[in-house]
């Protein structure tokens, strides 16, 4: 084999290699735009929440003048879930609000004025939709980092990313606490019962708060 046939051969193995190179590049690129998109939509949802907490904090303070130590607390919470850097950070602050907002909502059952309230009762109404929706971005966000984490993990693609300095991303998971659970809001009469755990199911739900649950709940 001479000179000029071995020299063939390697510049096209190294265009073959280039061009495997150029697409694998573009790929993980397409990977960190969707994770990033992904992230922009969960951060779209969070924004939306704390303002809906803000607004019903100053909805039921009025009513609730003995429990103002728990509403300056979401109030804090809420303000500090809002200027948190990181996704991790950010996580483990949503869960705590999630964590005193469940028990703000305990606590509301025992204010009869509040239960009346329309302003309050819209608010409960637009939580509980925010929450599902919170919930399917979340898995959506976790969705796209998992596969981007799975590409730049994977070899041969793994050579690609580690030239590109990419690192895994992280997950959007609640701390692993009871106060983890998205806030349910409970103005309703629990007259149905789920069949998959027996838990309360509020009139105004159409999905289990427990287990999940959708469209299988029996009304009593």
């Amino acid at each position: 084999m001479n000179t000029a046939t071995i020299g063939g051969i390697a510049a096209a193995i190294f265009i073959i290699l280039l061009i495997w190179y150029v697409i694998v590049g573009n790929n993980l690129i397409r990977l960190r735009n969707f994770k990033d998109e992904a992230w922009s939509g969960m951060d779209v949802q969070l924004k939306r929440r704390h303002d809906l907490v803000t607004n019903l904090v100053n909805s039921v303070k009025g009513y609730m003048l003995h429990e103002k130590d728990l509403l300056t607390e979401i109030a804090a919470l809420r303000s500090q879930a809002s200027s948190v850097r990181g996704i991790q950070q950010t996580a483990v602050t949503e869960s705590l609000l999630s964590g005193r907002l469940n028990k703000l909502f305990a606590v509301m059952e025992n204010y009869p004025d509040i239960k009346t309230n329309q302003n309050v009762l819209q608010l409960q109404k637009a939580l509980v939709e925010l929450e599902d929706d919170l919930q399917k971005a979340r898995r959506y966000y976790n969705g796209c980092v998992r596969e981007f984490n799975n590409k730049i993990e994977m070899f041969p693609s793994s050579i690609v990313a580690s030239t590109k300095r990419y690192t895994k991303a992280e997950f959007f998971e609640l701390t692993n606490s009871p106060e983890q659970a998205a806030p349910v809001v409970n103005f309703f009469k629990a007259s149905r019962k789920c069949p998959f755990c027996n838990s309360d199911v509020a009139d105004n739900l159409t999905t289990c708060p427990s287990c999940g649950a959708k469209q299988f709940v029996d009304t009593q």
